[in-house]
C-alpha cells in the first residue's frame, strides 16, 4: 500500500518557540490516520504545516509523491488536499450554499460541482433543508457538517480534520464520525484525523500516533494503542488522577 502522504523529520516554530521537534509521520492511501495529544501537544500545527498555513523550518512533506513542504495553500486544494480546521471557520454571513460553493472555488467544471453538491446534501440532509440559511444562524453540529462538505467540494484525495468532535454532543459526535468512515469507504477520500476524543477517534482509524510536546511518542494500529496502557492511562481515563499527572511517556513505542 503506498502513502499518499509523507512526513519527515518536521520542525515548526512560532517565533523562538519550537512547536514540532522531528516529527515523522505516514499515511496511507485510503485509510484513516488520527492524530492524538493534549492541548498544546502541536496537533493543529501539524495539521497547518502539512496544509501549507505554516512552514516548516527543517523537514520535508510528500503529498502523492510530489514535494510539497513550502506551497501555498491554494496550491495543495487544487493538488487534492482539503483542510477542514479546527473551530469550524464557516463564512457566517453567507448561506450554506454559498459556503459550499466557496469549497469549490478552484473548480470549473460547473455540472460536476452540482453533482458534488448534491452529493454532499445526500451526506448531510439537513444542509438541504437549510441551504438558503445563513451559516453563522446554524448549530456548532450543522457547522461542522458545512465545513466537511465545504472541504468535499474541492473533491479531495486527503482531507485533513482538525478536532471535529469539537463542542459537540456525544450523539453529534456519534453521527459525524459515522460520516467520516463513509466518506472513506464510500468516496475513496484518505482522512488524517486530529481528535482529543481517543475513544471515538480510535475506533474510526486504522492507525493512530500520539504527539507529545512536538514529537511522536506512540504510534501503531488503532486496536495495539486502544490496548496499550499508556493510552488507556492517559487518554481513556483509565488510572487514578494522581498517576496521570505525574506520569510521563518513557520512551517512543512503535507497533507495525
Amino acid at each position: 500500500m503506498s502513502n499518499i502522504l509523507d512526513v519527515r523529520n518536521l520542525e515548526t516554530f512560532y517565533g523562538p518557540v519550537m512547536a514540532l521537534r522531528g516529527v515523522s509521520i505516514e499515511v496511507p492511501e485510503g485509510q484513516i490516520v488520527t492524530i492524538l495529544g493534549a492541548n498544546g501537544a502541536g496537533k493543529t500545527t501539524l495539521m497547518k504545516t502539512v496544509s501549507g498555513a505554516l512552514a516548516p523550518q527543517k523537514g520535508v512533506i510528500y503529498f502523492q509523491g510530489e514535494r510539497i513542504d513550502g506551497h501555498e495553500p491554494d496550491s495543495l486544494v487544487t493538488r487534492g488536499l482539503a483542510h477542514v480546521p479546527e473551530g469550524r471557520e464557516v463564512f457566517p454571513f453567507l448561506s450554506v450554499a454559498e459556503n459550499l460553493a466557496m469549497g469549490a472555488f478552484t473548480r470549473r467544471d460547473k455540472a460536476e460541482v452540482a453533482r458534488d453538491t448534491e452529493m454532499v446534501y445526500d451526506y448531510f440532509p439537513v444542509l438541504k433543508e437549510r441551504r438558503d440559511q445563513t451559516a453563522g444562524t446554524l448549530s456548532g453540529g450543522q457547522q461542522q457538517m458545512l465545513s466537511i462538505g465545504r472541504g468535499l467540494m474541492s473533491r479531495p484525495s486527503l482531507m485533513l480534520l482538525d478536532e471535529p468532535s469539537l463542542g459537540l454532543s456525544p450523539l453529534l459526535v456519534q453521527e459525524i464520525f459515522a460520516i467520516i468512515r463513509r466518506l472513506n469507504k464510500e468516496q475513496g477520500v484518505t482522512i488524517l484525523l486530529v481528535e482529543q476524543n481517543a475513544q471515538v477517534a480510535l475506533q474510526c482509524a486504522d492507525y493512530g500516533y500520539v504527539l507529545e510536546i512536538g514529537r511522536i511518542m506512540m504510534a501503531g494500529p488503532t486496536d495495539k494503542l486502544l490496548d496499550s496502557d499508556d493510552i488507556r492511562e492517559f487518554y481513556l481515563g483509565h488510572g487514578s488522577a494522581a498517576d496521570r499527572g505525574g506520569k510521563r511517556w518513557k520512551r517512543k513505542k512503535t507497533w507495525r
